[in-house]
C-alpha cells in the first residue's frame, strides 16, 4: 500500500479534469495529499524545489501526468525525470486522452510505469479514475 506520506502530483492543465481526478481518487480511498500543478514546467518546478515550490516538504511522490500540456509537455517532463539519476525511481502514471500507439510507445520507452488513456465519456472517465484509486491503494513503491 502506498504510504500516506506519498504526495501525488497531477500535471494536468484542464482544471475541470483535474477536479474529476482528485475528486474520485479520494472517493476511491485515497487519504494521499494530491498536488495540482497546470503545466509541465510547474511540475518540473515542484519535482526540482524551485520557484513557488522551493520551501516544500522532500516528500516521496508519484507523478500522473497528462501528455498535452502548455509551455513543457508530459513527455518532456517524463523524459527529464527518468534521465535524471536521483529522480529515475519516481513512478509516472501517463493519464492523458492520447491514444496513438506509438506516443504510447514512446512513453514506455522513456519509462512511465503505466499509461492509461482517459475514455472520452464522464462515466467512463469516473470508472477509469476510480480504479486507478483502488489499484495505488495496492501498489508497492520504490523507496
Amino acid at each position: 500500500m502506498i504510504a500516506d506520506s506519498l504526495v501525488i502530483v497531477l500535471a494536468e492543465d484542464d482544471p475541470g479534469h483535474a477536479q474529476l481526478v482528485k475528486r474520485n481518487l479520494q472517493r476511491a480511498g485515497l487519504a494521499n495529499a494530491i498536488v495540482h500543478v497546470s503545466d509541465g514546467q510547474e511540475a518540473l518546478d515542484y519535482i526540482h524545489r524551485q520557484g513557488s515550490y522551493q520551501q516544500r516538504n522532500v516528500n516521496p511522490m508519484l507523478l500522473l501526468l497528462d501528455i498535452n500540456m502548455p509551455r513543457v509537455d508530459g513527455v518532456e517532463v517524463l523524459r527529464q525525470v527518468k534521465q535524471h539519476e536521483l529522480l529515475a525511481k519516481i513512478p509516472i502514471i501517463m493519464l492523458t486522452t492520447t491514444d496513438d500507439p506509438r506516443e504510447i510507445d514512446r512513453c514506455y520507452e522513456l519509462g512511465c510505469n503505466v499509461y492509461i488513456t482517459k475514455p472520452v465519456e464522464y462515466e467512463a472517465l469516473v470508472e477509469a479514475i476510480r480504479r486507478l484509486g483502488l489499484l495505488l491503494q495496492i501498489v508497492k513503491l520504490p523507496d
